[in-house]
């Protein structure tokens, strides 16, 4: 072959592996309103007003409790949900550097010793009947037993004629892209599953304090009045009563109890530890700290999308879906594969390290696909179909997302608001106890008010202590739908 001839067919191949099977990913557009006014369902008054302060990574600080920043340590370091996030992002950089090896020569070596025989009618041993030569003679000498000494390297390289390996880097770079997505997803749903089960479990902690402390008050309340339908005081109805309410709020001690155990649990599933282990810890404490609820200035609404690991996921998870198009279709056409090969073969020992033993081999093969009965065609076709699935999902993510969105705005402005007039309440309900056991002490009115009062009271404490805790559920659920959190692979 000339040396033109050979510079054309390099130039040829150079030509073919500039080529690209397959569409390029274009990055699809976040539909996202101008403001945060605009795509919201719910009441004008449910409209929070626009805030100062940043949104912060570590949005369960404005909790203000050192042991709840203190599990949020503790989950990121033990949570078997995180664990094997990680692992999974791990296991894509792992398939990125193997789908980046196959752009590269396949080198490998060699070393045999082989005895062997030849076959007295083998096919070495053929020319000798056609030429008539005498066989007595002349087989013996070539079937005889021997050793072959081989030795030596080999080299494979596919060349990436349309773009088959770059396609599939480019599927295995946004798989890895995912994974990392799914990464913060898992961080931040963690962070914001150990805030919620956090505020239960001080909610119902906070119910149980109040509820023992109505019931030391009631129950001192019950023997006062035994003692006056002792002396003649007052019948048996206003007792009955009381014992009434006593029994009440005793019944519902048991459920309180075991639901703060069921939210101590959850906290240690998520931190990776057995029941019990966060006794201590957990213990109920006499007075919460106060949370100061922030007002933030939550930027542009297209942000949301860079923020949510859900949206980035969608449009990773696209992106390889685009690339594995290029895949399907570079099989459609045919593969061209370099071999090299250099070594040494000798059946004398002696011989083997000599020039004259040396060996090689170089030469291109290639793989023509001819029929598969659409076989390759079928897989095409299915990738296409995946990519139209997971635009699909593209966009039933960012409607989905703005959604939460909306549900997390109106619901945290309507907890603020609850919490305001529930506060209210219990400072009205506290001061109608105070009149009426007052007007009681000084004969103006019967025990019923006294206990209708004190009973609407104590209901008013423990809704407060309910809206405080819903209060800290929306601003969990705020944070988590706004893609606010720690970012651990972007």
């Amino acid at each position: 072959m000339s040396t033109h001839r050979i510079a054309a067919a390099l130039a040829l191949l150079l030509a073919m592996a500039a080529c690209t099977t397959g569409p390029d990913f274009t990055k699809p557009a976040s539909p996202a309103p101008d403001d945060w006014t605009r795509w919201r369902s719910a009441d004008e008054s449910l409209r929070l007003p626009p805030g100062r302060e940043e949104l912060p990574e570590r949005w369960w600080e404005a909790f203000g409790d050192p042991v709840l920043n203190q599990l949020q340590e503790q989950a990121v370091m033990g949570s078997p949900d995180l664990r094997t996030a990680a692992l999974h992002f791990v296991q894509a950089r792992v398939q990125r550097g193997a789908a980046d090896a196959r752009a590269w020569p396949e080198v490998g070596a060699y070393a045999s010793v082989n005895r062997q025989r030849q076959s007295d009618f083998g096919g070495s041993t053929r020319l000798i009947d056609i030429l008539g030569l005498p066989r007595e003679q002349i087989v013996p000498l070539l079937v005889g037993p021997y050793n072959l000494y081989q030795a030596g390297f080999d080299l494979s390289w596919e060349l990436d004629l349309w773009g088959r390996v770059r396609r599939s880097l480019e599927s295995a770079d946004a798989d890895l892209g995912r994974q990392a997505a799914l990464l913060d997803l898992a961080r931040a749903s963690l962070a914001s599953d150990v805030a919620r089960h956090y505020i239960d479990l001080r909610t119902t902690q906070q119910q149980i304090r109040l509820a023992r402390e109505d019931l030391a008050a009631l129950q001192e309340r019950l023997e006062l009045l035994e003692a006056k339908v002792r002396g003649g005081v007052l019948d048996h109805l206003d007792l009955e009563r009381q014992r009434t309410d006593v029994a009440a709020l005793k019944a519902q001690l048991p459920g309180l109890l075991a639901q703060e155990g069921a939210s101590a649990n959850q906290i240690a599933l998520l931190l990776g530890t057995n029941p019990g282990a966060l006794r201590e810890l957990l213990a109920p404490r006499a007075e919460p700290p106060a949370p100061t609820w922030p007002d933030y200035a939550m930027g542009l609404p297209s942000e949301v999308a860079l923020r949510r690991p859900d949206i980035r996921g969608a449009e990773a998870q696209l992106h390889r879906a685009t690339a594995s198009i290029g895949v399907a279709q570079a099989d459609l056409y045919p593969s061209i594969r370099i071999g090299a090969k250099a070594g040494l073969e000798s059946y004398v020992s002696s011989e083997f390290a000599d020039w004259g033993s040396r060996t090689w081999m170089i030469g291109p093969s290639l793989d023509l696909p001819l029929f598969d009965r659409g076989r390759r065609k079928s897989v095409v076709q299915l990738r296409e179909l995946d990519q139209q699935e997971a635009a699909v999902n593209y966009q039933r993510t960012v409607l989905r997302a703005w959604q939460e969105v909306d549900d997390a705005l109106s619901g945290y402005a309507a907890a603020r608001q609850h919490r305001q007039e529930q506060t209210r309440r219990v400072e009205s309900a506290g001061e109608a106890f105070r009149l009426a056991q007052a007007r009681y002490d000084g004969g103006a009115t019967d025990f019923v008010a006294v206990l209708d009062t004190r009973r609407v009271y104590l209901q008013a404490r423990r809704d407060l202590a309910a809206s405080e805790g819903r209060l800290g559920l929306q601003y969990v659920g705020l944070n988590k739908a706004l893609g606010n959190g720690p970012v651990e692979a972007r």
